[in-house]
């Protein structure tokens, strides 16, 4: 039976769908057949990050609806065979997903693969709900800010107490935290958050730490997962998080201004 795997945020824009690619092409890279399903039911990026925007014709909620099978609609990815997209509807409402419905997919997508990625729309609205009632894990994206960090821990609350886990008093959700947009630079300034003090208010077992990077934007423009870019901070930053996933001690990289030479102390750079 498949791990299903909810990337969640209290607030938007803080790079879930980002998380949701990356993990998903980092651990079909490493062999686990893997399946990530964009749940924005509106409003669809999970396929433009992805590089496959064109070759939709069914997603989401045809399946749900028996419009169409789940062979028709899931999208092989071209790099790596062991990664396959179900994208959203663009022109559908959220209610049509459905709890039954959906656990319906995620009961037949457990039979054919090792991992499947909930890409969870922000907030507590329905489709953010329907992405975290099924799920094993749940990673809580958030940046490294006071308004990011309160809105997970909202979520934190949900997690634990709308699932459906909770309900039927099973083993509660596995959470961990994933760190994005992070500048240790900033945070010697002053201007954000320190890993610490995240940890601190939310409690949560840190996975990653993603460094601010404009290699996460050129990658998305270009609808390449960003963890493909082995040469760039966030690229490693993503490698390191799904190795940790799956279990393996990684040290943290990233987390730690860089010490500045004398020309940079003596200017202020």
């Amino acid at each position: 039976m498949a791990k299903i795997v909810v990337i969640t945020s209290g607030k938007g824009g803080v790079g879930k769908t980002t998380t949701a690619a990356a993990m998903g092409m980092g651990l079909a890279m490493l062999g686990h057949r893997t399946v990530v399903i964009d749940f924005d039911v509106g409003l669809r990026n999970l396929d433009l990050i992805m590089g496959c925007e064109r070759r939709v014709v069914y997603d989401f909620v045809n399946v749900i609806n028996g419009e169409a099978n789940l062979n028709q609609a899931l999208i092989r990815d071209k790099r790596c065979d062991k990664l396959y997209i179900l994208p959203a509807s663009q022109t559908r409402d959220k209610n049509a997903l459905t709890k039954d419905g959906v656990g319906q997919v995620l009961e037949d997508l457990g039979r054919s693969y090792e991992y499947v990625i909930c890409d969870s729309p922000a907030g507590i609205e329905h489709g953010a709900m329907m992405a975290m009632y099924y799920a094993d894990d749940a990673i809580v994206v958030t940046n490294p800010e006071v308004a990011s960090v309160r809105d997970s821990d909202r979520m934190l609350g949900i997690l634990s107490s709308k699932s459906k886990r909770a309900e039927t008093d099973a083993e509660p959700i596995i959470e961990h935290l994933l760190l994005t947009r992070y500048s240790p630079e900033r945070v010697v300034r002053g201007e954000m958050l320190s890993v610490t003090d995240v940890q601190e208010i939310l409690s949560l077992k840190l996975l990653g730490v993603i460094p601010e990077s404009q290699a996460v934007l050129n990658a998305s423009n270009a609808g390449v997962p960003v963890i493909l870019d082995a040469e760039s901070d966030a690229g490693r930053a993503y490698q390191d998080t799904v190795l940790r996933f799956t279990g393996k001690e990684v040290p943290f990289r990233f987390i730690e201004a860089g010490k500045r030479g004398f020309l940079g102390r003596l200017f202020g750079g």
